[in-house]
């Protein structure tokens, strides 16, 4: 299915659920992009980055485990949450592997094809499903390690 071009189901979810983390975008370090590598999912899902980070969105790093993994489906969100709670812990993010010819309506920074050292303290991670069905999860840090650098 085609998501809705301004992708207002996702960015629903994305700013709700940064809303119950108590925690606005400028709190967000890394985000795992739902990233399927299909044109009209990834410009519709670089317009909510740029909705909800703003002067930020080229600024924070973006990946998608699909690159490396293909959809894993009913997997994929836990997968994907599970390697945020990994970049937290290394100091890495993964990066979105074969990423050779860039589409000029996905100019974020999208980590191209090797990982980077990156602290992450807050994580969002982005699920949108057949159907219009969309869900966000925001991963961080304990507060008191939020602030220890």
């Amino acid at each position: 299915s085609t998501p809705h071009p301004e992708g207002t189901g996702g960015l629903a979810a994305v700013r709700q659920s940064l809303q119950r983390a108590g925690l606005g975008p400028e709190a967000l370090d890394y985000v795992s992009a739902h990233g399927t590598g299909s044109q009209s999912n990834d410009v519709v899902e670089t317009r909510i980055f740029k909705a909800v980070l703003g002067e930020r969105a080229r600024a924070v790093p973006i990946s998608s485990l699909k690159s490396m993994l293909g959809h894993s489906l009913g997997a994929a969100s836990a997968i994907e949450a599970i390697a945020c709670v990994l970049a937290m812990r290394d100091g890495r993010v993964p990066p979105t592997i074969n990423y050779t010819t860039p589409d000029p309506e996905c100019d974020l920074d999208y980590v191209p094809n090797v990982a980077r050292d990156h602290r992450v303290d807050v994580a969002l991670s982005t699920a949108f499903a057949f159907g219009g069905s969309c869900s966000s999860l925001v991963l961080g840090r304990a507060e008191a390690e939020r602030h220890a650098a």
